[in-house]
């Protein structure tokens, strides 16, 4: 049995303020192309399909175009869960009829988890899906008031699958949530506070293999089955140095896995780059596509009038832009006592060394006193 593992896709997601649907297009359809190439049994989706519960429609368009093309045009089935971007009820529209086709969508969580099964040479795999468990939705779908955290809400559903399924057969588990010990980035969005979203490995034992999402670095949760296959895109500028594709995995007659990770790559990338703006102006580093999203990071310690424009005519897509020198260390640079009681100059020597990172010259001290008795006199003069 062979499927693809992917989650994530986050239609309709801005970086910076930079619309990302044409990047996510061009990566669907590498993705189209590998299971062209691949033929896999299936393809798993787990969560965040969508980066908003009501999603644009150029998302729902791209969506829907790319699941005819796995369902119908390849014949490959799909198996889609809910994360907690989602929309429970958008996403698990028409499921019922779609399910004949090979779409398998699931919304919310449900009891019992009827698995959909897939037959290979070896006999049939089950894949049990469990959408984003929400604690309350479980509540509500149990019937108890006992389940207030979401490793709660995991351990009711996935003791439900256990109690009722073959004790022979192998077996998938796909599931939305924060496994502790996993890695964060910046962009995913937090499912509780408090600790209360973890839930630990352990809970997820009892499968041949645990296709989960909601993390956005590919990884391991624990042991080497259970994984998250990461985000379609770099999300984040905390995440440039990930490689975002999907995950080929093969389960063998006896339950053994392989995986393979495998790249999609963008048509642009999103990538951290350091220099000095007279550099990176005249001299672009060749290893860098201009149109890639990019935060510069400029190494200058002057001053450097209207740097996101001049920048942005070489490399269009800037969209966050730093200064080395103007880090604000651990506890920043703060000054003692009322500010009202301080001289402009000793102002100014703060500002100067929160700005650059160094101390004001005698000769740049003298410099400002001359600018501000300039100002100062004409100030008079204006108000005599």
């Amino acid at each position: 049995m062979r499927f693809i593992h992917t989650a994530d896709w986050h239609l309709g997601r801005q970086l910076h303020g930079k619309r990302l649907i044409e990047d996510q297009a061009y990566l669907l359809d590498r993705l189209v192309d590998l299971v062209k190439d691949s033929r896999p049994d299936a393809v798993v989706i787990c969560g965040d399909v969508y980066d908003r519960s009501l999603p644009s429609a150029d998302a729902v368009q791209l969506l829907d175009d790319v699941l005819s093309r796995l369902v119908m045009g390849l014949g490959v089935p799909v198996i889609v869960i809910a994360g907690n971007h989602d929309s429970p009820i958008r996403l698990q529209f028409a499921s019922k009829m779609l399910q004949e086709r090979g779409l398998h969508l699931f919304g919310f969580p449900a009891t019992p988890v009827e698995p959909v099964v897939i037959e290979d040479e070896h006999g049939p795999v089950r894949f049990y899906a469990i959408p984003f468990a929400e604690p309350a939705l479980v509540r509500e779908t149990l019937v108890t008031e006992e389940i207030q955290d979401h490793q709660a809400a995991l351990d009711a559903l996935i003791g439900g699958i256990r109690s009722s399924r073959p004790r022979s057969g192998r077996s998938v588990l796909l599931a939305h949530a924060f496994v502790r010990g996993s890695s964060q980035s910046e962009s995913e969005r937090p499912l509780s506070v408090g600790g209360a979203d973890l839930v630990d490995p352990a809970c997820l034992a009892g499968f041949d293999y645990v296709a989960l999402g909601h993390l956005h670095r590919p990884q391991k949760a624990g042991p080497d089955h259970i994984r998250y296959a990461g985000s379609l895109f770099k999300y984040s500028f905390s995440e440039v140095n990930d490689v975002k594709g999907v995950d080929l995995v093969e389960i063998g007659r006896n339950g053994t896995v392989m995986v393979e990770h495998i790249q999609l790559r963008s048509i642009r990338d999103v990538r951290r780059i350091e220099g000095s703006f007279s550099d990176l102006v005249n001299s672009p580093p060749t290893d860098v596509n201009p149109e890639d999203y990019l935060l510069i990071c400029l190494n200058d310690s002057g001053a450097i009038l209207d740097g996101m424009s001049r920048l942005r005519e070489v490399y269009p897509n800037v969209l966050h832009l730093e200064r080395s020198h103007s880090e604000i260390r651990e506890a920043g640079v703060r000054t003692n006592g009322d500010h009202r009681k301080r001289t402009d100059a000793d102002l100014f020597a703060d500002f100067f060394a929160h700005v650059t990172g160094d101390p004001v010259t005698e000769e740049q001290a003298a410099a400002y006193e001359m600018v501000a008795r300039e100002v100062r006199s004409e100030l008079e003069e204006c108000s005599s």
